[in-house]
């Protein structure tokens, strides 16, 4: 081979290793991963608490929330406290529980169901009286019953008032139990009473009437009431309620103990608790009283384990109101009994603060 011809294929081998050589290079940096840009760290946000949304709806009875609009109509139950019928069932269920005189020094309870209740029992279901007509329509209440006085069932005939007695007109929307003697075993539900009411026609719209409620109350400037007793009219039936900071609640006792829903074991107890002052007349041998309902009068509101003092008043149509200075007083949401006691010898004789709160 000539020194041309070898010349020529020297270049043509240095260009072949100097292309295989620029090949590998660029397959070489393409199996490198790319760098990562640089990022800028991230700026931490604010947390703002998220605020909880308010209920669209409440409870006119309670204030309590609900997940829809409550437009039932209340249903008002005569329920017995001689002590053959306690414990009671479905207290714990009510909206308002009205708390008055009958007879013998006993007193009977007017709950009122609008909110809650459903297939729980209710009971025992004792007889009604004017005053208790008066109360429980003030709720725009189905009045529920076992028998009455005769004035009571004059009331109800004249005036052709919707009511269900289980003695003129129960239908099977009450029952007895066998564990109780009547007439302290008769027993109902929210449930069966407004099937009942459904087949009897009664109307459905409700023009329930509605409290002022807040959280903080009105008792802010009160005074120190931790524990309080009520007393009616005899000395063995005393009913105390024990404020509870965890809950609240002023809880129920009775004769020193705890009154409990037979349903389900709770303690009685509520939000707000107005003691109101009445006169009270004995109309026959028997003990039948009348309670004036509608006068107003002396008043004391607990809440919070504070009390204060005010008036109560009771329009025509209306419920049973606390008032100071003539302005209503606002009612913490939940359970809220009333507690009506004679005016004789005065209203302060019936009522028994403990001023001092415990921890």
């Amino acid at each position: 081979m000539n020194s041309f011809k070898w010349s020529k294929a020297a270049s043509a081998a240095s260009l072949l290793i100097l292309a295989i050589s620029l090949v590998a290079c660029q397959n070489k940096e393409a199996a490198q991963p790319p760098k990562p840009e640089s990022v800028p760290a991230p700026v931490e946000e604010e947390q703002v608490p998220e605020e909880s949304a308010a209920p669209l709806f409440t409870a006119p009875l309670t204030g309590l929330p609900v997940e829809k609009a409550v437009t039932q109509r209340p249903l008002a139950v005569m329920i017995n406290n001689a002590p053959a019928a306690r414990p009671q069932s479905g207290l714990s269920s009510a909206d308002i529980i009205i708390e008055v005189l009958a007879e013998g020094g006993i007193t009977r309870f007017i709950a009122i169901f609008q909110s809650q209740g459903g297939a729980e029992t209710v009971g025992p279901v004792r007889s009604i009286r004017p005053y208790l007509i008066e109360l429980g329509e003030s709720y725009d209440g189905v009045l529920v019953h076992a028998g009455g006085s005769p004035d009571a069932y004059s009331i109800l005939q004249k005036q052709q008032k919707q009511h269900m007695d289980e003695i003129s007109n129960s239908g099977p929307y009450f029952w007895r139990s066998s564990d109780r003697k009547a007439p302290h075993n008769l027993y109902t539900s929210a449930d069966k009473l407004r099937e009942g009411a459904d087949i009897k026609g009664y109307s459905h719209d409700t023009e329930s009437p509605v409290y002022i409620y807040n959280e903080e109350g009105s008792t802010t400037a009160g005074e120190p009431a931790a524990q309080f007793d009520i007393h009616y009219l005899l000395d063995s039936y005393r009913v105390t309620y024990d404020y509870d900071e965890v809950s609240g609640r002023y809880m129920r006792l009775v004769n020193g103990k705890p009154d409990q829903d037979q349903d389900n074991g709770e303690q009685i107890g509520a939000a707000n608790i107005i003691v109101a002052g009445a006169d009270h007349k004995v109309l026959d041998s028997v003990g039948r009283l009348s309670v004036n309902v509608e006068q107003g009068g002396e008043a004391m509101l607990f809440q919070k384990g504070k009390m204060v003092r005010g008036q109560w008043v009771k329009k025509s149509g209306d419920i049973i109101r606390f008032v100071q200075n003539g302005t209503e007083a606002a009612l913490i949401p939940g359970q809220t009994f009333i507690s009506i006691v004679p005016n004789q010898p005065d209203f302060a004789s019936h009522i028994e603060v403990q001023n001092q709160v415990q921890n």
